[in-house]
């Protein structure tokens, strides 16, 4: 009897443990504007998947994917294994004669809310690179909020829209989690997002997105985005490329830029 308590004991901590990562929200990055959101329940939103080769073609799994325009590196459904069976959502769709319009999108997948917001990808009203979509996000009662290839500023009705409350419609929604492009050449650059930022002012976590890094460098690096920056607190995830969020502690003092990894280390199939 005696030999089967430290058996036991090792099977409760284990379960404390599983039960401990099941009650967060876990980020992953895959490069450029790519991310997978696995929220407690086990629903996998996937953003914006691409087949970049210098970040090793990420393959995923997915029950929602979407989508914030249709450029190509932002729209590789061969990048999810089981997309048969994805539900797959594009913040734009094709009107008449072939153009671009926004998709407004209002609705719920299993444990989560999907919302839509129309921008552009200039600052020139579209007349450069056509439209953008933003997804809102709400899981686990984080509101998180992927920019896509947003090219512009926010309006004050577009702030409304990722700010809205339905709960108190007198007070905004913090949003929690802000994904947004810094890499400039084809969206917003570093010092643009800086701006964009202090609009939204998120509460948890900016997770810079679409930006050069060493082995992808067809836009712009970091540096206008972090230099002098008066944002939040720099924290740089140099083995990995995930993030575990609990949704129930409280926001920090001041946001974390969450300067992710393309890939876990020491994944198996994957260079150290």
């Amino acid at each position: 009897m005696a030999r089967s308590i430290p058996a036991l004991a090792v099977l409760l901590c284990c379960a404390g443990a599983a039960s401990a990562e099941d009650s967060k929200v876990v980020i992953r990055w895959h490069g450029q504007s790519f991310f997978e959101i696995i929220s407690t329940k086990g629903t996998r939103i996937v953003t914006d998947p691409h087949a970049i080769e210098a970040y090793g073609r990420p393959m995923v799994q997915a029950d929602l994917v979407l989508m914030t325009h249709f450029h190509v590196d932002h729209t590789r459904l061969d990048a999810i294994t089981n997309i048969k069976k994805a539900k797959q959502i594009n913040a734009l769709k094709k009107g008449e004669g072939g153009r671009d319009e926004w998709n407004v999108i209002d609705e719920k997948f299993k444990d989560v809310r999907i919302q839509t917001l129309g921008t552009f990808h200039d600052d020139m009203a579209g007349t450069q690179r056509g439209k953008n979509g933003v997804f809102i996000l709400d899981v686990d009662g984080l509101r998180i909020v992927h920019l896509g290839d947003l090219g512009h500023a926010l309006s004050r009705e577009q702030l409304k829209k990722i700010t809205k409350n339905e709960d108190n419609p007198r007070e905004p929604r913090p949003v929690d989690v802000l994904m947004i492009p810094v890499g400039g050449v084809y969206t917003i650059n570093g010092l643009e997002a800086q701006k964009v930022v202090e609009q939204i002012k998120p509460t948890r976590y900016i997770l810079p997105m679409h930006y050069g890094t060493r082995v992808y460098d067809d836009v712009l690096g970091l540096d206008y985005f972090l230099d002098e920056q008066k944002m939040g607190t720099v924290k740089k995830f140099t083995t990995t490329n995930e993030l575990a969020i609990d949704p129930k502690a409280e926001a920090p003092k001041e946001p974390i830029i969450a300067i992710l990894n393309w890939e876990k280390k020491g994944r198996a199939g994957k260079k150290d």
